[in-house]
């Protein structure tokens, strides 16, 4: 930090320093709030880092916060987009979304009541907005239209009880339901995981929104050590990494599996050409590719052949 110090900061004090010290006031307060005024002082208005390395730490910590909170938004934005547009819930598991926004209620209820800071767990509420979409979606193109009437009645309640409302469940009891949101976060995982291997493919299952929670879980390790003093929420995320680095190695090795949706397509964006699922083919093209395999003379069909994969989309 030294080296940083005199090398990097010095030298360009005299041109950053009219920026940092003439920021506007809402902006300030808004850092200062973040950050606290020592660190504030140290860091912007001085410029001073190599003796403040507390104060370095807490602005990485809370940059990163913020920046999960704002990719939390739309994190799973890509797998909406994908379910409504297949109008399928191949590859997707609703045991694995049911728990995950279980888990995320009552980390959510259990961070605001120990008044622990926005930016170490704001991401769990926009997540649980999206998980509570996703589970309904999965459920309407399965056609259990009214077991998702049933799941948003539940969901409104347990809202109700472990935030609304600070008398139906104690303190202890709060307690006990975060030690067990770990266990919830971590059995989420496991009915994706095993719905990806038996199908072998990911189907419907974005890469976005993968990839995103496996740099998210990491990124909350960190975060969560820097500003929580609390080991129940560590080893969740802990186990969470883990097991999000498992989807993650799926999503890669199951990439150009017949049963995988566009992947390429979905991280690069669209490609003129590039490799494609099976499920994705137009039928005229699985038509054309039937044709193409016959032997001369043998005169052409105009209709497909079911697929036998398991990309098929289901009521």
């Amino acid at each position: 930090m030294d080296q940083v110090q005199q090398l990097v900061l010095d030298p360009l004090k005299p041109y950053l320093l009219p920026i940092t010290t003439n920021l506007p006031g809402a902006l300030n307060d808004f850092i200062i709030n973040l950050i606290g005024a020592p660190c504030h002082s140290g860091l912007l208005l001085d410029l001073d880092f190599a003796p403040h390395p507390e104060c370095v730490s807490l602005a990485i910590s809370k940059a990163l916060g913020i920046g999960i909170i704002t990719a939390a938004s739309v994190v799973k934005v890509p797998q909406i987009i994908k379910l409504v547009k297949s109008q399928s819930a191949e590859g997707l598991s609703f045991s694995s979304y049911l728990l995950e926004t279980a888990s995320f209620v009552i980390s959510l209820a259990y961070n605001i009541r120990n008044g622990n800071p926005f930016s170490t767990y704001g991401e769990t509420s926009l997540i649980a907005i999206q998980d509570v979409l996703i589970s309904v979606l999965i459920l309407v193109y399965s056609n259990r239209t009214a077991q998702a009437g049933a799941f948003l009645a539940a969901v409104g309640s347990a809202v109700y009880a472990l935030i609304v409302s600070d008398t139906l469940v104690t303190g202890a009891q709060m307690t006990s339901l975060q030690a067990g949101s770990g266990v919830l976060s971590i059995a989420s995982k496991l009915p994706q995981i095993l719905t990806v291997y038996s199908q072998g493919g990911t189907g419907q299952l974005s890469a976005f929104a993968v990839f995103n929670y496996l740099f998210g879980s990491l990124t909350r390790i960190y975060t969560t050590l820097q500003e929580v003093d609390d080991k129940l929420i560590l080893y969740g995320f802990v186990a969470g990494f883990f097991l999000n680095a498992v989807l993650a190695l799926q999503m890669v090795y199951y990439w150009n599996s017949p049963t995988t949706a566009g992947h390429g397509k979905e991280i690069a964006g669209a490609w003129k050409k590039g490799p494609q699922g099976v499920a994705q083919k137009a039928p005229a093209a699985l038509a054309t590719e039937e044709n193409i395999k016959k032997a001369p003379g043998t005169p052409a069909t105009t209709t497909a052949r079911p697929n036998s994969s398991s990309g098929r989309r289901r009521g």
